[in-house]
């Protein structure tokens, strides 16, 4: 069973505990690695991003976690950016500022074309997604959805990162009721951003967080996008994207499964300053 997380939040950006709580609580999972990804400071007020004041704070802790806990856990410190065309700061700058392990590149805030409006697309009420869809979109669907995919694209191809976050999270508070992932539009969208993950030999992220929270009944990417990643060959990493210490493994054992059955045989690893193959289910060493 996967025995790592390289995706969970502390409470400095939007979880709920203490890192430390975090690197307890995966030695009593017998994990093997941890790492942190909180969101990247953004150039405006908001509840969920690490702030600008506490950056050297969470470089001190996290580096002192790593030596407090090496002869029990690899730990790593990374970020999840989340990138706004025009607004956030160059993935390369919080890189170099933080000497971050990894980076996760992400989508949370889709940017409407020719307006200073976020739609915001994340969250646990789906009031605050129908709401920017009508202001912003005039709830044309494939508008907004396209706006979304292209913001991933520009992300890819502009910005140096090694894993796409939670790739089709546009997902979540649609739940078919706007469109449904087999139409042919919503699929060619995927189509063109699958084929720059592969350009760019990105990772990506298979993320149990929708399950457990009981927001999606699917993965973030789950079916016809699994099965085009794994044919495509795309590397992938599974996370739960915790944002408390209990939640570090949920939904793992439902997740391989899946994969196994799809036909994936390893995950992505970190060790050493750079990701490895790792068996899906960790019975052998690592493919360093």
């Amino acid at each position: 069973m996967i025995n790592f997380n390289f995706h969970q939040h502390s409470n400095f950006s939007d979880g709920a505990n203490p890192p430390e709580d975090y690197v307890k609580k995966a030695i009593e999972l017998g994990f093997e690695a941890v790492g942190f990804t909180e969101h990247s400071p953004l150039p405006f007020e908001n509840p969920f991003s690490l702030k600008r004041e506490n950056v050297l704070g969470y470089i001190e802790t996290i580096d002192e976690l790593k030596e407090k806990y090496r002869n029990e856990i690899n730990v790593y410190l990374g970020l999840e950016m989340d990138y706004i065309p025009n607004t956030s700061d160059d993935f390369d700058f919080w890189k170099k500022v933080c000497r971050t392990d990894y980076l996760i590149g992400s989508v949370h805030l889709v940017k409407p074309p020719e307006t200073k409006n976020l739609w915001f697309t994340d969250g646990p009420k789906h009031e605050i997604y129908d709401q920017g869809l009508n202001d912003f979109f005039g709830n044309d669907i494939k508008l907004a959805v396209r706006t979304y995919y292209h913001q991933i694209n520009e992300m890819i191809e502009t910005q140096d990162f090694d894993v796409v976050g939670h790739i089709d999270k546009i997902k979540m508070h649609n739940q078919n009721r706007f469109f449904t992932e087999d139409e042919s539009w919503y699929q060619e969208l995927v189509d063109e951003c699958l084929d720059l993950v592969v350009q760019k030999n990105l990772i990506i992220e298979v993320n149990t967080r929708g399950i457990y929270k009981k927001r999606s009944k699917t993965l973030f990417p789950d079916g016809l996008i699994l099965q085009k990643v794994k044919d495509l060959n795309i590397p992938i990493i599974i996370s739960s994207d915790a944002h408390q210490p209990d939640e570090l493994n949920l939904g793992f054992k439902d997740a391989v499964s899946k994969l196994t059955v799809i036909g994936f045989r390893e995950v992505m690893y970190f060790e050493g300053g750079g990701w490895c193959a790792s068996p899906l289910f960790n019975k052998i060493k690592y493919l360093c």
